[in-house]
């Protein structure tokens, strides 16, 4: 069996050069940067203590669009559930119309003569 040899100096450049214009051919140059609308903004209020007026900001309105669209809850972003786990509760409105009158759901607190007892010995 023959040895492998260890490339000499010029096989490891050729290899390096090699492995340079792959890494070039599938880079991208990115020249548009904005703000990502997914993370929260945190806006440093002025001064207390300055007395120079506030500055209107222009505003990108495309950006302004995408940071609400981001905030929005999914049901309103979303026609159907994206997701197995986003079906729970996904139609969150009741099924019955919910009134304070009706005991079916309503379990309010009702004292007794045992109970009226109970809380006026507890008391003392």
């Amino acid at each position: 069996m023959a040895e492998k040899e260890k490339p000499d100096l010029v096989h490891q450049n050729a290899i390096h050069v090699e492995t340079i214009k792959k890494e070039q051919r599938l880079q991208k140059l990115h020249t548009e940067f904005s703000i990502n609308p997914f993370k929260k903004l945190h806006i440093l209020p002025d001064k207390p203590m300055s007395r120079k007026p506030t500055e209107e900001i222009v505003g990108n309105y495309d950006f302004i669009k995408a940071f609400h669209k981001a905030r929005e809850v999914p049901t309103e972003k979303y026609s159907t559930p994206l997701t197995e786990s986003q079906e729970i509760g996904w139609i969150s409105t009741p099924l019955i119309p919910s009134s304070r009158h009706d005991e079916r759901l309503n379990f309010s607190r009702k004292s007794t003569d045992v109970t009226r007892h109970q809380e006026l010995t507890l008391r003392k």
